[in-house]
């Protein structure tokens, strides 16, 4: 518990804890160490956060990343060296997607490192800080505490990721830890505003281009649910009266149920027509947020937009032609714009709709029977964690319900993250229910979590896809069948028993008819839930054959050197 109330000085990790705290964080995700039981000491006697124990630090910032997508940042706590470092590639991708999580190291004590002691988790060669450096680079912004610096550090440090929606690195010595604050009071961190003149600049350029053109379209990107500003997007869209379509790493950005949404963008050729047209004819294209028009998204670059026709609205600058105006934040863009445009008439707006349900009961599981059976799985307000894969690729193209939304690692894509960010999301927010729908390989990185959902009181609805490998590596082959691309075969329904959980629903199902009854139930049930769907080694969905394809083509791929594999 703090001290503050107790009219006492808090100790550096008290303090530290209590301001990230104040963020509205109310989870902490890690792993116990010694040179971290100052911090571990400090969150479990902090009354306005939970410890959240995890599997092993990789796992541990999976899940703080999940945390941030739902509740705005996150937090993580492991030791020094081998927890820090194993934690890294989850840290690494919070960056990438811009979530600010807040990763707390414990390092031996101060006395010990100026007598260059040769302690475990060292190098044994006396030195003690040469992991900073590459802990900062997962970092928008890092602080080394002491008792002196201690407030101005965490307020600079948070100023810095919230403002850049990426993680912050916090260090701290064993025995620093536990001293007293000692440094001056200071002010606490504000959100950043725009500067005015640019800001003025910027909307007037943005409306003028915006109000002469005879056709537009809207694209909201990630950030904008990154920044909570989904509010003043929707303004925007409904003042203007244009549509908005999403590339896939953007999906439900803003409900797909909205009536001007027409569609998801994957790039010139696989788009639908009204789609294509929108995003590549309009005279004028928005994009809210900064879209990253990345290879994932746009079936490797596949796309023919006139830079020129774009208005760039970024986190904090605006760029329209060959003009940028810097230190405008994108809400305060947005809401100043909406205010401005004209409404565009008489636009027919061309919504998507649900896929053909096809199968009959007996029928086995194909691409073709399952996925349109996971989008009228899928409910008002769920929150769908994919992770990277053939899965992802083809749920990029469903229709999602009112007030849902979609979570994938499609920039960093790391296979086996999905599990994890599952876990944080649905400790996030318990009021939506978790979906995480994942591969054989990439649940084989990191499926030990599963024990800790239950031990943590979460009640997930997970499906395994099980087509015996890495579909998503065989598809981009010339031979799918080389040997790396093969995982050990799990029972994956039988994992939930094995690793603790308790009255879970767990199927395992071949047939179309089993999936029905599997999912309704799943749909009914107050537990939560874990199916096991098996499908053909070599069945993809046709958007993950044409990306494969479009990546031969655009790299020159035409037959990789050597045998096929026996």
């Amino acid at each position: 518990m703090s001290k503050e109330n107790e009219g006492n000085t808090m100790t550096v990790v008290e303090y530290a804890v209590d301001r990230l705290a104040k963020l509205g964080i109310t989870d902490c995700f890690g792993l116990p160490g010694d040179f971290a039981f100052p911090f571990d000491d400090a969150i479990a006697n902090n009354k306005d956060i939970q410890w959240r124990g995890c599997s092993n630090e990789l796992n541990a910032a999976y899940a703080a990343d999940g945390y941030a997508r739902v509740r705005g940042a996150g937090m993580l706590c492991t030791t020094y060296a081998v927890g820090e470092l194993s934690a890294l590639n989850g840290v690494m991708g919070a960056k990438a997607e811009r979530l600010p999580v807040f990763h707390l190291v414990g390092m031996p004590t101060m006395r010990f490192q100026k007598l260059r002691k040769t302690l475990h988790h060292s190098f044994g060669d006396g030195v003690f800080q040469n992991f900073i450096n590459i802990g900062a680079q997962s970092a928008c912004a890092h602080a080394v505490l002491t008792p002196e610096n201690c407030r101005y550090e965490m307020e600079r440090v948070i100023s810095t990721a919230m403002a850049e929606r990426r993680p912050a690195y916090i260090i701290v010595a064993e025995d620093l830890a536990v001293m007293p604050v000692t440094g001056p009071e200071v002010e606490p961190y504000g959100e950043p505003k725009s500067d005015p003149s640019e800001l003025k600049a910027a909307v007037e350029a943005a409306a003028e281009k915006i109000n002469a053109a005879k056709s537009g379209c809207i694209m909201p990107a990630f950030k904008v649910a990154r920044t909570g500003c989904q509010a003043e997007l929707t303004a925007l869209i409904e003042a203007s009266g244009l549509p908005f379509a999403t590339t896939g790493i953007d999906k439900a950005t803003i409900s797909e149920a909205h009536p001007q949404f027409i569609g998801g963008y994957a790039g010139t050729d696989y788009s639908a027509p009204h789609v294509k047209e929108a995003v590549e004819g309009s005279d004028v294209l928005i994009s809210a947020g900064g879209v990253l028009f990345n290879d994932f998204s746009t079936a490797a670059f596949d796309t023919d937009i006139d830079p020129d026709e774009i208005i760039h609205i970024d986190m904090d600058f605006t760029r329209i032609g060959d003009r940028v105006y810097t230190n405008v934040r994108l809400g305060d863009m947005l809401r100043e714009l909406a205010g401005k445009v004209r409404r565009f008439e008489g636009i027919e707006f061309v919504n998507p709709g649900l896929s053909e349900l096809v199968g009959d009961p007996d029928d086995p599981i194909t691409h073709e029977t399952l996925y349109p059976r996971y989008e009228r799985f899928f409910k008002p307000n769920d929150v769908l964690i994919v992770d990277s894969g053939t899965s992802s690729i083809a749920i990029g193209g469903l229709t999602l319900p009112d007030g849902a939304v979609w979570h994938n690692q499609i920039l960093w894509s790391s296979i086996g993250w999905a599990t994890g960010a599952a876990l944080g999301s649905a400790l996030g927010d318990p009021s939506r229910r978790t979906v995480l729908i994942t591969g054989d390989g990439a649940h084989q990185l990191t499926a030990n979590e599963i024990g800790n959902f239950d031990r943590h009181g979460v009640k997930p609805v997970i499906f395994v896809l099980n087509n015996s490998g890495f579909s998503v590596e065989r598809v981009l082959e010339d031979y799918p069948d080389y040997v790396y691309n093969d995982v050990a075969p799990w029972n994956y329904h039988k994992l939930p028993e094995a690793l603790g959980c308790k009255d879970w629903f767990t199927a395992k199902v071949t047939t179309v008819g089993e999936l029905d009854a599997a999912m309704a139930k799943a749909s009914e049930a107050d537990t939560a839930c874990y199916i096991e769907v098996v499908a053909p080694r070599h069945d993809y969905p046709p958007a993950s054959k044409a990306l494969g394809a479009r990546w031969a083509e655009l790299y020159g791929i035409t037959e990789k050197p050597g045998l096929p594999p026996k």
